[in-house]
């Protein structure tokens, strides 16, 4: 799915499905994107030790795979929206946004650029471009890009409202870890105290037309978000799915071959033993 497919799907009331990139590092993998059924990925560069080749070629890569690509961007800094758009991106995800003129710089250098400097901020705070001409141009090289707001403290969703509404964006996401964090709850994502922030930000969002996203690790915490609205459904990562496919077909392969050979009974004897398993 493209970006104008997918931005058309959100639009129309329907969920998207994509995963987090954090650790494959080349082009080799287009191939196993190609066959999933995702529809968009999101390539970390906040967790993730990359360069501007490497996020150039995983968004070479993703398109190539047919697949949607957003750069998670290390802070809320236009400067690193510039980055991922010069690589090519379809959107960005900006995390931890509590500062409403951070979200408006960021929102708005990803419509408007390449424009820069006074140019920029002119049509940042006035809406005024150099010419027609530039203003029709700027809008069709940048029409197809997303911008997805990271929501990820107490007080980001305190001034939910307020941040929405500083520039334009597509999206609102939610990082788990940091937001239970900051609600002195780390990682209890069945806290109703999360729960209930999360249904708080789902529904301001899909008052003001934005989809979210919930960056969920399992696929009940997934289920859970779905159920509770979240459309841009962002689950796990390339490495969890890696982990936990050898996890998961391993663990049937032993139960088989502990029938088989009887090794309960083989490593009770050996744990005996004091042997390192």
């Amino acid at each position: 799915m493209n970006a104008s497919e997918l931005k058309s799907t959100l639009n129309k009331g329907q969920p998207v499905f994509g995963m987090m990139i954090s650790m494959m590092e080349n082009m080799r993998w287009m191939t196993v994107l190609a066959s999933t059924t995702l529809d968009f990925v999101v390539v970390d560069t906040e967790h993730g030790s990359r360069d501007r080749r490497e996020i150039a070629n995983h968004v070479i890569m993703g398109k190539a795979a047919g697949k949607t690509v957003i750069v998670r961007v290390p802070e809320p800094n236009p400067l690193w929206v510039a980055e991922a758009v010069d690589a090519g991106a379809d959107g960005v995800l900006v995390p931890y946004c509590e500062d409403v003129d951070e979200v408006r710089a960021c929102a708005w250098k990803l419509q408007v650029h390449p424009l820069k400097g006074e140019g920029f901020k002119n049509v940042m705070n006035t809406g005024k471009y150099p010419s027609q001409k530039s203003k029709e141009y700027l809008e069709k090289r940048n029409s197809g890009r997303l911008f997805i707001l990271g929501i990820e403290s107490k007080p980001a969703v305190d001034k939910l409202e307020k941040l929405i509404a500083a520039g334009p964006i597509d999206g609102v996401f939610v990082g788990p870890n940091d937001l239970t964090t900051s609600l002195g709850i780390p990682d209890e994502v069945e806290n109703p105290i999360y729960i209930d922030t999360l249904k708080r930000i789902i529904e301001v969002s899909e008052a003001a037309g934005k989809p979210v996203m919930i960056h969920q690790q399992t696929t009940a915490t997934s289920i859970k978000a779905i159920e509770l609205g979240a459309r841009w459904v962002l689950h796990n990562t390339d490495a969890g799915f890696i982990r936990n496919g050898v996890n998961a077909d391993f663990a049937l392969l032993r139960e088989a071959a502990a029938k088989r050979w009887d090794l309960s009974s083989v490593n009770g004897a050996d744990d005996k033993m004091g042997a390192v398993h």
